[in-house]
């Protein structure tokens, strides 16, 4: 193990843990939204937030790259006024991974949402209850099982992003370089044994994460019932 370099595999685990952390602040509310809307301006957004699932990575890295690139006026302000750059940092491995994870908690979060009872909804709203109250009082509580499993699609997608990650952040050797970058880089060295070892690593990695998840889920649901 003294060849093997674990930089990407503490990047990929960093960038994973923060992707899931925005698709939770920005999936949940989401999600919630969707479900409680019948308007056709709902299903557009539905349709717009589902596209990363569908696109080829390629395609899907060349976008971010046109809207977030240094030529870009998002990339050109932010790195003007905050010197900030996204493109080929770690921040840009973080964009990727939460783009193509995001849908994952949506598309669950919104499934768990709308097998709610609607009559509890009203019941709370005739007692007076906001929006706000409902959704974290109620709300969460009764779809936390749907939730918890968006969250594990959710990490599992960002951790394992190929295409979208190297398209947006790079290669760059102990700063951009992600673990499934890593095992490609040395695949296309013919570093065979080095290849083998980071697939290992990060498949016992990832089942360990994965593991620890189901059992947290678990834990948190018969805790509510």
């Amino acid at each position: 193990m003294a060849d093997i370099n674990f930089f990407p595999l503490f990047l990929s685990l960093k960038v994973a843990m923060t992707a899931t952390f925005f698709s939770i602040i920005v999936g949940l509310p989401t999600a919630y939204f969707l479900s409680r809307s019948d308007h056709r301006a709902a299903d557009f957004v539905d349709t717009v937030l589902t596209l990363p699932v569908v696109f080829p990575p390629t395609v899907l890295g060349y976008y971010l790259l046109v809207l977030l690139g240094r030529q870009s006026w998002i990339g050109k302000f932010l790195e003007e006024q905050f010197d900030i750059m996204i493109v080929f940092t770690p921040v840009g491995a973080i964009v990727a991974a939460s783009v193509v994870s995001i849908p994952f908690l949506i598309k669950s979060a919104r499934a768990a949402f709308s097998g709610i009872d609607s009559d509890i909804l009203n019941a709370a709203k005739l007692l007076g209850r906001s929006e706000i109250n409902i959704f974290f009082s109620i709300c969460i509580p009764l779809a936390w099982r749907g939730i918890a499993a968006g969250i594990i699609m959710s990490f599992a997608r960002a951790f394992g992003d190929f295409g979208a990650t190297l398209m947006v952040a790079g290669s760059i050797p102990d700063q951009t370089l992600t673990m499934p970058i890593a095992i490609y880089d040395s695949m296309l060295a013919g570093k065979t044994e080095l290849t083998n070892k980071l697939v290992m690593i990060m498949t016992g990695t990832a089942a360990i994460f994965l593991f620890l998840l189901n059992r947290f889920e678990k834990r948190i649901t018969k805790g509510g019932r």
